[in-house]
This record gives C-alpha cells, sequence and structure tokens, in this order.
C-alpha cells in the first residue's frame, strides 16, 4: 500500500488537529492521505487541507495491518539512560519528521532513585513554538513511552520555553536531514542533557 494515495476511512476515528492540538473525530467515509507514519502515530491530510494525528491504534481505520512490533507492551532490557534515549527517539513531532531527541526538544532528565524502589524521571522539554498546540499531545508520549521502561514508576514532563528553542538545538544528524546548512548560524548546542 502506497501511504501517499487517498485512502478512505473505513469507519470514524478519534483524531488529533495539527497543530490546535484539539481532539476531532474524522467521519468513515473521509479521504485522506498520510503524509507522516513515524513512531507510533500517523500525520495525514484530508482533502479539505486539514492535518490530524490518528494513533496507531486506530490504523485499521486507514487500511493499514498492525506491523510485528506492539506498542503497549513494556520496553525489555535493563535500564539505561541509552534506553531512555532510544525510547525518545520513538515520540515523533507530527509536522517534522524527527524526533524529539534529534529535536533538541529534550533539555534536561533528570533520574532520582524512589525509596520504595524504582526510579523518577523529570524532564524539561521545549516545543519549537510557543503557542504549539500540540505540547500535551507530545509531552503525554513522551511520558507514556518513557513509563514502560524497566524500574520506571514516575515520569513527569514539564513543558518550558526558556531557553527558547531554535534550529541550532537540533542534532547535527536532524539539521542533515531537513536540509540545515551546517555552517550557518545558530549551531550552538542546546541545553539537552542528551548530546
Amino acid at each position: 500500500m502506497n501511504l501517499r494515495e487517498p485512502i478512505t476511512l473505513t469507519r470514524a476515528c478519534e483524531a488529533i488537529e495539527i497543530p490546535s492540538g484539539i481532539r476531532n473525530t474524522i467521519p468513515a467515509g473521509s479521504t485522506v492521505r498520510v503524509m507522516q507514519s513515524l513512531g507510533t502515530s500517523y500525520t495525514v491530510a484530508t482533502d479539505r487541507g486539514y492535518m490530524f494525528r490518528i494513533d496507531a491504534k486506530d490504523r485499521d481505520a486507514l487500511g493499514i495491518s498492525p506491523g510485528a512490533a506492539t506498542d503497549e507492551f513494556a520496553v525489555k532490557g535493563t535500564f539505561s539512560e541509552q534506553l531512555i534515549k532510544d525510547e525518545l527517539r520513538t515520540v515523533f513531532d507530527p509536522e517534522i519528521p524527527v524526533n524529539v531527541l534529534d529535536l533538541g526538544l529534550i533539555y534536561s532528565c533528570a533520574i532520582t532513585p524512589l525509596q520504595e524502589g524504582g526510579k523518577r524521571l523529570e524532564l524539561k522539554m521545549s516545543m519549537t513554538a510557543p503557542g504549539c498546540g500540540m505540547g500535551n499531545v507530545l509531552k503525554a508520549d513522551v511520558e507514556n513511552k518513557l513509563s514502560r521502561l524497566p524500574e520506571v514508576k514516575e515520569v513527569h514532563v514539564e513543558i518550558v520555553f526558556d531557553p527558547p528553542w531554535h534550529p541550532g538545538f537540533m542534532s547535527e544528524s536532524a539539521k542533515l536531514q531537513l536540509g540545515f546548512d551546517l555552517d550557518a548560524g545558530q549551531n550552538e548546542p542546546g541545553p539537552s542533557v542528551f548530546r
């Protein structure tokens, strides 16, 4: 199936309007095109030009079969900073085909052992624009993904805008992927602890 081809929704499905973040329902029979299918969601455009995010749990409405990987199960392995990075790389901005870590949206991640056992993760995360309506959606994605990690009992993500995000915070690979000139200004690293 070519995802850029028009798809007729087989049933109504819940979606999140981009960039407002407003929950909506796209009716059965609507025609959409999949613009991005990264992480655990699909960014679709309607024939009227609206963009929506559809979660992977509703991929059947798009006529897409579930893949071999499932999103609902805990991540296997031993807890590590690398496991946090790997999981953050599965959360994508719905408009930009880059994950939140390489986009430079993660400003810090504090790992605290809990008295009763396990760990608490506290992250500071920004958005590419202060008025982005998708902030709470991406925040929930990060919290849900990281809560699946071994030993993690609590995850708290705070959305911050200081310092303001700019393209210089992106990883070199993200800049190359998006066609940014690596020699142009704003190449100083962002505040991310994952560099």
